[in-house]
């Protein structure tokens, strides 16, 4: 190989994230109501084969060529019918990377009060309004816990040259949670939130 191949294939390049398994946009939907400025959220459906019941935004995964803002747009009016022309875009917040090996871009946007919500029954169980100024005022509670690394007994120390007992780096993952009625605004919908807050505020 030559320095012309690297610059070939490196000059130019957008960096990402390395080996991820998947890219995935959410929504963060402002909505001006009677009770103020309110975060839009919905319950996805309990037939949904991944995370039932759970409390998310509108969502999902990227489609070859799209970028975060088209792909939560997308997403919002597959699930909840709202059109894109009815959604403001902000701007983007900052990235969020899971244990799981994907990257979550969320897409903050500002959605008009007389945009239809049709909730695509399929995906969505139901939608709920929360106000900003009780999230503000009401900080969540906060849980974290401990990532582990299990390393095979087949893993090859003697090639790294480092005996067995290495002292591999773990980590913690936080998930605050925002208690709201019945339901628990939570995990990585519940960080967003409170990044959003965070450095809002």
């Amino acid at each position: 190989m030559t320095v012309e191949d690297f610059r070939a294939r490196w000059g130019g390049h957008q960096p990402g994230v390395q080996d991820i398994t998947g890219e995935y946009a959410v929504l963060v939907p402002l909505v001006e109501r009677p009770e103020g400025l309110c975060l839009l959220f919905e319950v996805r459906s309990g037939a949904l084969r991944r995370q039932p019941g759970e409390v998310c935004f509108p969502g999902g995964k990227l489609e070859p060529g799209e970028d975060a803002a088209a792909c939560a747009l997308r997403e919002t009016e597959e699930e909840l019918g709202i059109p894109p022309e009815r959604v403001t875009i902000l701007g983007e917040l900052d990235w969020l990377t899971h244990q799981g090996g994907f990257v979550m871009y969320p897409v903050l946007g500002v959605v008009d009060p007389e945009a239809p919500v049709i909730p695509s029954p399929a995906e969505v169980a139901e939608v709920f309004y929360v106000p900003v100024d009780h999230l503000r005022t009401h900080p969540p509670e906060v849980y974290t816990y401990d990532l582990v690394p299990q390393v095979g007994a087949d893993f090859p120390y003697e090639k790294v040259g480092f005996p067995r007992g290495y002292p591999w780096r773990g980590g913690k993952a936080t998930v605050p949670i925002y208690p709201w009625g019945e339901r628990a605004i939570w995990g990585l919908t519940g960080r967003i939130v409170r990044h959003l807050l965070e450095e809002t505020l």
